[in-house]
């Protein structure tokens, strides 16, 4: 049995001041989690979890990755932007044409998110947190479709984006151009076996899909490179 995304992880130079933004934001429940992270945890269990990890790093450049969050009305979407920016969040430029209908910030970490205007057609079926956006190649796209086993639902100019099979949050790439790698990512994905899988058969079907393993060092997690770079962690099920 292939793993499953357990979690998208935070490194956070504040990891309790960051769950609480994500937290109020989301409206979802915290946790203490493993590895001395805070998890704030899905309304649906089926979903990810979003993880906040201890990290020395400050934030250098734009992440590869963000979240899109969605907007039934003109007024929902104001609600969230003014709810982020009571709970820290702040407004950012990062390129955003006046004419274009979502509004950029960043949480308390600097990282960055959207709130995307109402009426958005590629989010209709996805739920509040509509999408993980990525910067990233197409083969990285087919590669993730394979690894987690969840079906392609865009696949044109050089755009991907996969969606489980029960539905919820998409996680989309766009490129090129894929923004330059700065140092270690701050967001990653976590992934988890069931009891009783075992890790190494599984990191070997990772690596024949074009998986690396890291040089990072992890007691409690295999962490790899998926063909982008991108680090990622599978945890050896307990």
């Amino acid at each position: 049995m292939s793993s499953q995304l357990f979690a998208i992880c935070f490194n956070a130079t504040r990891p309790a001041d960051l769950a609480r933004f994500w937290s109020g934001l989301l409206g979802w429940d915290l946790a203490g989690g493993p590895d001395d992270g805070i998890d704030v945890l899905p309304p649906d269990a089926a979903g990810f979890r979003i993880r906040f990890l201890p990290g020395r790093e400050p934030k250098t450049g734009q992440n590869r990755a963000h979240f899109d969050l969605t907007s039934a009305s003109p007024e929902e979407q104001r609600r969230t932007v003014a709810r982020a920016l009571e709970l820290g969040g702040k407004h950012i430029d990062v390129g955003q044409l006046p004419e274009e209908g979502h509004v950029v910030l960043a949480d308390p970490d600097g990282n960055e998110l959207c709130v995307i205007e109402a009426g958005n057609k590629f989010l209709a079926d996805t739920g509040f947190v509509g999408a993980l956006a990525c910067d990233g190649t197409r083969e990285v796209g087919y590669f993730w479709s394979e690894a987690l086993r969840w079906p392609l639902v865009w696949d044109q100019d050089q755009e991907t984006a996969i969606q489980s099979p029960n539905g919820g949050t998409k996680i989309t790439w766009g490129g090129p151009p894929v923004a330059e790698k700065t140092g270690t990512n701050r967001l990653f994905f976590e992934l988890a076996l069931p009891a009783g899988a075992d890790v190494d058969s599984e990191v070997d079907r990772l690596v024949a899909l074009g998986a690396t393993r890291a040089e990072i060092r992890d007691g409690g997690r295999v962490m790899m490179l998926d063909p982008d770079g991108n680090e990622f962690a599978v945890r050896r099920p307990r």
